[in-house]
């Protein structure tokens, strides 16, 4: 079976991130929302997608990532229900928790083999993604994962796509953004060296500002295990004059950084990536500190679109919170799924879905999203289209943190 080569860099403007929610039990399952053209009734015709697809959702429910995977699962939930009520094809969502952990993650997919799912959404975090990828590969099991995006979560694994944009796409594009916008004379960087995503991000960010002539001035680590006390770093951006502190890290240390920021006087322009998306959900946090902090982003929950509307108001009815990217990356996976088998039906005179094999779904997803023919609209971007390699093709928006809210630039 082709084994896919590593993703080449090839998106002008590529990246991920957005709001967060977290997780409260959802009443769309009596509540049963409309798809975009508000048609509740799929083809029933000879071309017909019919049947139930067990689909498997991997995530951190539970732990220091769960607002992550439970932003995704409750987005995907919203999809599935209105999916079902269209009539025709049956989604059925099965969810097992990784608490952002490989080990865990990968016994979650056995699990979810035993329950017979015939296709994985997730997982959600890279580090578990890149723990079960290599099993699905052998097993021919088709992965399409909301926002793992390290490139190695896709390499030689012909079977694994992803919906968000990889990491090298979020650095070079960061950087093109700042450039382009003139948001900065002097730059700062704060990453975490012990992290796989985070490291990879600052590489190709480094290497982009450096074509583009943006002058770093300081270039900071911190690990895991030191991720409280930031004074360090915070002092040696500021004694070096940056206007601008790039942050491709995760929320928790995002929200330490800031915090530290302001007691120290120092108050630059932020501008973090899709791991910072969940700091404004963060439990106590003072979300005045977060005042104009940039992200770059496919999502924007104050679209004014019908379909992120609908999204957005129903994700507010059953969850009471506004949607982040994560969520809307859940939705548009789930909904990835069902255009790409309806696709597949109308070329090969209908689907049943029923009982087919996880192989030959593996195998019928393949062919169709490395079909140059098939692209999908999403709420996170129009025109979505694959590569052979299973990087994305869409383009980001930019949003900025206002009076506690993203609002889009």
């Amino acid at each position: 079976m082709m084994k896919k080569r590593l993703a080449a860099a090839g998106l002008a403007a590529a990246m991920c991130l957005g709001a967060f929610t977290g997780c409260s039990k959802s009443s769309s399952e009596e509540t049963k929302a409309t798809n975009e053209s508000g048609s509740k009734e799929a083809s029933t015709g000879t071309d017909a997608l019919t049947g139930t697809l067990k689909i498997g959702l991997i995530g951190p429910l539970t732990g220091g990532a769960a607002i992550y995977g439970n932003a995704v699962k409750n987005g995907a939930t919203i999809a599935v229900n209105e999916i079902n009520a269209k009539g025709g094809v049956t989604f059925e969502l099965l969810s097992e928790d990784d608490e952002h952990d490989g080990e865990k993650s990968v016994n979650a997919y056995g699990v979810l083999l035993d329950k017979k799912v015939q296709v994985i959404a997730g997982t959600v975090t890279t580090g578990p993604c890149t723990a079960v990828a290599p099993k699905a590969y052998e097993d021919r099991v088709f992965m399409l994962t909301p926002s793992a995006s390290s490139t190695k979560v896709t390499a030689d694994n012909d079977n694994v796509f992803q919906l968000c944009f990889s990491d090298p796409n979020q650095g070079s594009a960061s950087a093109q953004y700042i450039s382009d916008n003139k948001l900065a004379t002097k730059i700062a960087i704060i990453y975490n060296n012990s992290d796989a995503y985070s490291t990879g991000i600052y590489q190709t960010f480094k290497a982009k500002a450096e074509e583009l002539k943006l002058d770093i001035v300081s270039t900071t680590t911190f690990t895991d295990e030191t991720a409280n006390d930031f004074s360090v770093q915070i002092a040696d951006a500021q004694k070096a004059g940056a206007d601008l502190v790039f942050l491709p890290i995760y929320y928790t240390p995002a929200s330490l950084i800031l915090k530290q920021a302001k007691d120290a006087g120092y108050a630059p322009t932020f501008f973090g990536v899709d791991g910072m998306d969940g700091i404004l959900g963060i439990e106590g946090f003072d979300k005045s500190l977060a005042e104009g902090v940039i992200l770059l982003t496919p999502f924007s929950a104050d679209a004014t679109d019908d379909r992120t509307k609908n999204f957005v108001a129903t994700f507010n009815k059953d969850y009471g919170e506004t949607p982040s990217q994560f969520a809307a990356d859940g939705y548009d996976v789930i909904y990835t799924f069902y255009d790409a088998l309806t696709y597949y039906a109308k070329k090969n005179g209908g689907l049943d879905v029923t009982g087919k094999s996880e192989k030959d779904l593996c195998e019928i997803l393949i062919s169709v999203l490395t079909d140059t023919g098939f692209s999908t609209n999403g709420i996170t971007g129009e025109n979505m289209q694959w590569s052979k390699e299973g990087e994305v093709d869409k383009a980001p928006k930019a949003v900025v943190i206002k009076d506690g809210v993203y609002v889009g630039l």
